[in-house]
């Protein structure tokens, strides 16, 4: 296992999806194929909202608690926690070979600490990790109101995900970040995520694949996601046990942790 708390990461589609968490892409289509109208691409996301249980849901929804397993291929594995709150508010809780990481974002600040790096207690996070975990906190994900956060979204055109028809949606961030949603085009689910996380000031190439869709309070979500660099080198395994919905988190949980030797972290940094 890499020393190295990015690597441990959700991925989610438009809601909780980020992703997740966490955790990804390469795709070429043939010469000459048309751009697709921004209506069509309206429609289609229309459709991905419908499927996942209507904005109006989407947009009620106050907190979520998630609960799992994470597993590292056969390297190690472990139960986690993810607890959300609207505005996004996240505090991840993750426990693999008796060491326990955590990473918590109240909004504007986060903390992490790397057990595995030898780093026990929660120090500031760099930039980096900021925007890494602001995206995993957006409540909504990137595709709902999109055009707010200026975010830029273009329907490619139809591709294949493990023998299902899916449309393939490119998403450009404010920071020109580039990603792929594949969504079943029958169901309008989220098939699969493609797209690259920068850790270390490198950039890694992510693939994930979501299954086993399931409903939670008229919303669906996928209890079953599987990340890695590729298709044939999938090396992360989510398997989410439960999700609860509209929890009363108080606002000190996404405060910054305790020291674990039970004194004070560390004083943020100054970057």
């Amino acid at each position: 296992m890499k020393n190295n708390s990015n690597d441990i990461r959700m991925r989610r589609w438009p809601g909780r999806w980020p992703g997740a968490i966490l955790c990804a892409v390469t795709f070429c289509f043939a010469a000459g194929s048309t751009p697709l109208s921004a209506q069509t691409t309206s429609q289609i996301l229309a459709k991905v909202y419908i499927a996942r249980g209507g904005l109006t849901r989407i947009k009620a929804l106050r907190s979520e608690k998630i609960t799992g397993t994470i597993s590292f291929g056969s390297e190690a594995s472990g139960p986690f926690t993810v607890d959300l709150k609207r505005p996004m508010k996240m505090h991840m809780t993750l426990n693999v070979q008796n060491q326990t990481m955590i990473r918590v974002y109240d909004g504007t600040q986060g903390w992490a600490n790397n057990p595995f790096a030898g780093k026990l207690n929660p120090e500031s996070m760099t930039d980096e990790d900021l925007k890494n975990i602001s995206e995993e906190a957006d409540f909504d994900g990137p595709l709902v109101d999109y055009a707010k956060k200026s975010n830029k979204v273009e329907l490619v055109g139809k591709d294949k995900v493990e023998e299902k028809d899916a449309w393939r949606v490119k998403l450009t961030t404010k920071s020109g970040d580039v990603r792929y949603y594949l969504f079943d085009a029958k169901t309008f689910v989220l098939l699969k995520w493609e797209g690259k996380r920068r850790a270390d000031g490198k950039e890694y190439p992510i693939e994930s694949y979501f299954h086993d869709y399931r409903d939670v309070g008229g919303l669906k979500f996928a209890f079953e996601i599987d990340s890695g660099s590729s298709a044939t080198d999938l090396t992360q395994k989510l398997v989410i046990d439960a999700i609860e919905l509209n929890v009363n988190f108080a606002d000190a949980e996404f405060a910054k942790p305790p020291a674990a030797d039970g004194g004070a972290a560390p004083a943020p940094s100054n970057r």
